[in-house]
C-alpha cells in the first residue's frame, strides 16, 4: 500500500470509519498488488481502477462493513483479497466509581478507545482516569446520544443510582451497541428489569443486557471485576460474530 493510501485509511479510521481494502493477491502482471479502499458509501481509493473489477467488489464487499472479516474471492482471472479494517472498538463506562479506574486501564491497554460519562465532576478527573480518552460530564441520556453508539461501540453501567443507570440502559438499547452490560446483583437486576419494563422496555431488548456484568470469574476485587467485565467483552465481540455466521 502507497503511502497516501495508508494515510487515507489511518484517517478514516481515527474518524470511526469502518473500511474493506482490496489486494490483488493472483492474476494479471500489471494489476498484481494494486489496492483499492472502500467505504461504506461506495467510494473508492486505491491503484485498483479497474471498472469493472470496482463494480464487482462493491457488491461482494457490503457484509464485510457489518462484521469483521477477511475472505479471498474471485473475478475473472484475478484472486482477490478482502478484509475489514475496523476502527478501534469504543468502550463507554457510565459511572466514574472505584471499578471503572482499573476498567479504564484494562480497556486502554487492550487498545479500546475509552469515553467515561459522569455528571459527578469531582469523580469524573483526569487525575483519576489518567488513560480516559475522553471524559464526558453530564447526564447518561444526552451524553451518550452526543458520542453516538454504533455496533462497534461497547456500553458498561456501574454506577448503581437509578437516576443515571437507567436512562444510560435506554438510550444504550436505543442504538444496538456490540455489548451492554450493568453491574449490580442478581436481586439489582430484577429490581432494575422491572423499572424498565415499566419504562416500556421490551423483553426482547432487555434480553440484551449482561447483567450481572462479567464472566463468572469470582472476581471480588475491583480490578478482577474488571478483568471479568473486558472478558465477557471480548467473547462477545470475538465469539458471538462466530456463532451467528455459521448458525443454521
Amino acid at each position: 500500500m502507497d503511502k497516501a493510501l495508508l494515510e487515507t485509511c489511518q484517517n478514516r479510521l481515527a474518524a470511526g470509519e469502518v473500511l474493506v481494502l482490496v489486494t490483488v493477491t493472483r492474476g494479471e502482471a500489471a494489476l498484481l498488488g494494486r489496492h483499492a479502499l472502500l467505504t461504506r458509501s461506495g467510494e473508492c481509493q486505491g491503484s485498483l481502477t479497474d471498472p469493472e473489477v470496482i463494480a464487482f467488489v462493491r457488491q461482494v464487499a457490503l457484509p464485510f462493513f457489518e462484521r469483521e472479516n477477511c475472505e479471498l474471492v474471485r473475478f475473472r482471472d484475478l484472486e482477490l483479497f478482502l478484509e475489514t479494517c475496523m476502527p478501534p472498538p469504543k468502550l463507554i463506562i457510565v459511572g466514574a466509581v472505584h471499578i471503572a479506574v482499573p476498567l479504564v486501564h484494562l480497556a486502554h491497554t487492550l487498545d479500546f478507545r475509552v469515553i467515561l460519562v459522569d455528571p459527578r465532576g469531582q469523580f469524573a478527573t483526569a487525575e483519576r482516569f489518567p488513560h480516559v480518552d475522553q471524559i464526558v460530564r453530564g447526564w447518561p441520556e444526552p451524553a451518550l446520544t452526543e458520542i453516538g453508539i454504533d455496533a462497534n461501540t461497547c456500553v458498561v453501567v456501574l454506577t448503581h443510582d437509578p437516576k443515571l443507570d437507567d436512562p444510560a440502559v435506554i438510550t444504550a438499547l436505543r442504538y444496538q451497541p456490540a455489548y451492554l452490560g450493568v453491574l449490580g446483583s442478581r436481586k439489582t437486576r430484577e429490581k432494575r428489569f422491572r423499572r424498565l419494563r415499566e419504562a416500556g422496555v421490551p423483553e426482547e431488548q432487555l434480553s440484551r443486557v449482561h447483567a450481572p456484568i462479567g464472566l463468572n470469574l469470582g472476581a471480588a476485587t475491583p480490578a478482577e471485576i474488571a478483568v471479568s467485565i473486558m472478558a465477557e467483552i471480548i467473547a462477545r465481540r470475538r465469539l458471538a460474530p462466530a456463532a451467528e455466521a455459521t448458525a443454521p
